[in-house]
């Protein structure tokens, strides 16, 4: 992580609003206003996803996630947040700034990213989002308020605005008869350490393309919301998978199913037969890991089941004919073998689970593809919604660009763009 040098000395808002310069796709931004510069303590810690902000593709490169924020046409909207955010001076104030602020940043990249005009960079790609987020939510933790802020407090506005940039302030469907409603959600990029910085994730991508769209279908019309899940299990733990879809329920326009989404194996589809209750300890974004049994999130019905079966229309979904990949049911799951220590043993199969025994692996895995289909449905049977169909769709992995010091190429974004484009259509077949 390099030091806070240039532009406003934040050492994220050096990575942060100071940007970019390879030689013909960039140049430097501007800067917020000097007076600014001590409304922010540059000793606060960061945590390690946005410590990656500073992270570069090549030694002495410019870093790779501001560089993207300059791509999507979002590094002035963060340079704008920067410099107001200095000028909140009640703690009510900025409670509604930011939370205005983290709805504009959704609005602004699904509008990008579902705009019917030509586009400087690619319209399907999700990074831009998130590393705007990112550094946002780094502006919060080192910003110095006028007021007193408690570590609580201040913990409460970053997520305020983290929750509301992605998608979880406009997720109510509108009031239509005659339409269905299918509630979805994607994931932020993961596994970015060194020059994977420049991932992407086409679930990302897919929620952004889906937010708020209506599609027509032989059978009707569907109505779509979305909203873009952290990869991260302390996000997960806050409650962030039962706030989307457990709002949902509650609200009068219910809708008529859940689609969780994440990105999963090389070259096809795979509809999740079974979602476990099990946590397997890969790292997080934050380089976090858990592993045991998946928490309740507080205040929300969660009956306690150890495997939740997807009620998708799979065979529907397998027989679309929507390409270019194939799309299969995954029937394959894993419990901890009955009569030996949870933790020990691995019976793995494709049949059915045993009465009793405890989940330890999903047909979407033990990380948090698995647990986003399994909190949603949770929540879902909780509130004995069984009218509402819930599943999870793992799209193919998407690859990254061929040379290890681009951030995009015509391949990488055709592929994403393929992926994409055919999660639309197996949503519109759910």
């Amino acid at each position: 992580m390099g030091p806070c040098v240039k532009y406003q000395c934040v050492k994220t808002i050096a990575g942060l609003v100071g940007l970019i310069a390879t030689a013909s796709l960039f140049a430097a931004p501007g800067v917020a206003q000097a007076q600014d510069a001590n409304c922010y303590d540059t000793s606060a810690p960061l945590t390690v996803e946005e410590q990656r902000l500073d992270d570069a593709l090549v030694p002495g490169g410019p870093a790779a996630g501001p560089a993207l924020v300059a791509l999507g046409g979002f590094d002035g909207r963060v340079r704008d947040f920067t410099a107001k955010l200095c000028r909140q001076i009640v703690q009510r104030q900025a409670q509604q700034f930011v939370a205005n602020e983290g709805n504009a940043l959704w609005k602004a990249a699904v509008a990008r990213a579902q705009s019917t005009k030509p586009l400087a960079h690619d319209a399907y790609d999700d990074r831009p989002l998130y590393w705007a987020r990112l550094q946002l939510t780094a502006a919060l933790r080192q910003w110095q308020p006028r007021f007193p802020l408690s570590v609580n407090d201040r913990a409460n506005l970053v997520r305020q605005f983290d929750w509301a940039s992605r998608g979880l302030s406009d997720a109510a469907f509108p009031a239509r008869a005659g339409v269905r409603r299918i509630a979805v959600t994607g994931f932020d990029p993961f596994q970015l350490t060194g020059t994977n910085v420049r991932r992407a994730n086409p679930a990302g991508a897919a929620a952004l393309q889906l937010d708020g769209r209506e599609i027509t279908t032989p059978t009707g019309k569907v109505v779509l919301q979305a909203a873009v899940l952290p990869v991260l299990w302390g996000g997960f733990d806050e409650g962030i998978v039962e706030q989307f879809y457990g709002s949902a329920l509650e609200r009068k326009n219910k809708p008529d199913a859940f689609v969780t989404i994440s990105q999963g194996r090389p070259e096809r589809f795979d509809v999740e037969r079974w979602a476990a209750r099990w946590r397997g300890g890969s790292p997080d974004n934050n380089d976090v890991r858990t592993f045991g049994s998946v928490p309740d999130a507080a205040g929300w019905p969660q009956p306690a089941t150890e495997f939740i079966e997807t009620s998708l229309p799979y065979q529907k979904m397998i027989d679309a004919g929507t390409g270019p990949y194939p799309v299969v049911l995954n029937r394959s799951f894993c419990e901890w073998k009955v009569g030996t220590p949870v933790g020990s043993q691995l019976d793995c199969r494709t049949d059915e689970p045993t009465p009793g025994a405890v989940a330890a692996v999903g047909g979407g895995g033990d990380y948090l593809s698995n647990e986003s289909m399994y909190r949603a449905n949770r929540v879902r049977t909780g509130y004995g919604a069984t009218n509402v169909l819930g599943g999870h769709l793992h799209t193919p992995v998407l690859g990254q660009p061929a040379d290890p010091a681009a951030l995009t190429d015509a391949a990488f974004e055709n592929q994403r763009r393929a992926i994409v484009d055919q999660v639309k259509a197996l949503v519109s077949v759910v």
